[in-house]
């Protein structure tokens, strides 16, 4: 996989104990210049098998899943950006009232970017785009409520979204559930075809060890 160039010192003639190296060493060029290295640090690629469906409905389902959260997920990775963004902003205010009229400015911002274009999501869009905001951010989307308003505005803010069957506490668990690792099945192919830009979760997840763990689960039922 890589091209090295392997030096071995030879002795000839009698030399003291300091001036004998035995060792060999590996090198290898970086725009010209030459720099001894023990090993090659080589990014890891998980290698993907080959979709298979039992039924013609799974397919139809694994493709509808997919279509929904290749549409969401750029929402969800851009309300991890923000969250960031401002938690490092409010950590620069050392007064309340600087943070609450900070917060309040992206609030703002986010609800006049994004509140036309989140309302024209179906019902499974939204659903999928709080668990993906769970997923990127580590807290639920009435979590992230309640720290941006009062928990009161939160919970308000739950009850209106489950006349539409979406809850806000709803969390990523694709060890738990089929549907979230489908999900997580979607991310990572849609990463690798360089369909949706990676970005690391907010907790680790093994897709090796999530999809064995399904496999297994199969087998056995």
């Amino acid at each position: 996989m890589f091209l090295g160039q392997i030096t071995v010192a030879q002795v000839i003639g009698p030399v003291n104990e300091q001036e004998t190296d035995t060792t060999q060493k590996l090198y290898y060029i970086v725009k010209g210049d030459t720099i001894p290295r023990e090993f090659i640090n080589l990014e890891e690629v998980v290698l993907l098998n080959k979709l298979k469906f039992n039924s013609k409905n799974d397919r139809r389902r694994y493709l509808i899943l997919r279509r929904k959260t290749r549409k969401v997920y750029p929402y969800a990775k851009l309300a991890a950006e923000r969250l960031i963004t401002m938690s490092e902003r409010l950590s620069e205010f050392p007064e309340k009232r600087q943070k609450r009229k900070y917060t309040k400015r992206v609030q703002k911002y986010i609800e006049e970017e994004f509140s036309d274009k989140l309302k024209k999501l179906t019902h499974t869009e939204g659903q999928i785009l709080v668990k993906l905001i769970h997923r990127q951010t580590g807290r639920t989307a009435f979590e992230l409520i309640k720290e941006l308003r009062t928990g009161w505005r939160a919970f308000w803010y739950n009850t209106t979204a489950s006349l539409f069957e979406i809850s806000l506490k709803e969390e990523y668990q694709p060890f738990i559930n089929k549907e979230d690792y489908i999900i997580e099945d979607v991310l990572e192919r849609s990463f690798q075809s360089n369909i949706l830009e990676r970005q690391a979760p907010a907790f680790k997840i093994d897709y090796l060890d999530l999809t064995e763990h399904w496999n297994n689960n199969t087998v056995e039922n």
